[in-house]
């Protein structure tokens, strides 16, 4: 069994989470906390092996949580999951070595896509000697099947903003709407040149379609919709 410890501090939320995990075959919840400093106590009591963090904390920092458990020589993977859009963020998630970045609010298949695909990298094995190609494959995650845009994804794409390209444009296909890339980048909070590019990727796979809006004058506005 995968041992997860979930942090946030909504009790609701956490309640939430935890009832996620314990959904997915294969993992258990051992702990919940709110804090930051709850967290660090009960990582070094209960060795899980994976820990949901929420970024946003009343005593920390959810990156700088993860710094702290670091130095304390904890080992264990962190999932964050939060509503920080920010790039700084992610990127920061990133250099801290996070197995995963997933925004809220989320249903219940985008968690247990994430943990599977976790379960099956720790289910690797790596072996002693490796060649470079092995070596290569340990350092590329695993796109969990079925998400062929985000698995070929151009170089200076990152899959976590891909999946909130994708979760906007599914939130406004709800409503009949279509976005513009002005719209979508305001939504996810990045650039509206970086917006364009992963939307015509998705265009480019078949996951979405472009239309065109004609004004009364100028070029006409490229607006997209999730299939």
């Amino acid at each position: 069994m995968i041992r997860v410890l979930v942090v946030d501090d909504d009790f609701m939320v956490a309640r939430i989470h935890r009832g996620f995990v314990e959904r997915v075959t294969g993992f258990e919840v051992v702990g919940t906390a709110p804090t930051g400093d709850e967290a660090l106590t009960l990582v070094a009591e209960l060795k899980p092996d994976l820990v949901l963090l929420d970024l946003y904390l009343p005593d920390a920092f959810g990156l700088d949580v993860v710094a702290r458990l670091r130095a304390a020589g904890e080992t264990c993977d962190v999932l964050v999951i939060t509503a920080a859009k920010e790039a700084d963020a992610v990127r920061g998630a990133l250099r801290q070595g996070v197995v995963g970045y997933l925004l809220k609010p989320f249903a219940f298949a985008d968690l247990e896509q994430r943990l599977l695909t976790y379960a099956a990298e720790r289910a690797r094995d790596l072996g002693d000697d490796l060649t470079q190609a092995e070596i290569d494959a340990a350092f590329t995650s695993s796109q969990p099947v079925g998400r062929g845009p985000v698995a070929a994804l151009p170089k200076g794409l990152s899959a976590e903003t891909a999946e909130a390209v994708e979760r906007a444009l599914r939130e406004s296909g709800e409503s009949r709407e279509t976005l513009s890339a002005t719209e979508c980048a305001e939504v996810v909070g990045i650039s509206r040149v970086s917006a364009r590019r992963y939307l015509e990727h998705f265009v480019s796979f078949g996951r979405a379609e472009v239309t065109l809006r004609y004004g009364s004058t100028g070029r006409p506005e490229r607006r997209y919709r999730w299939l």
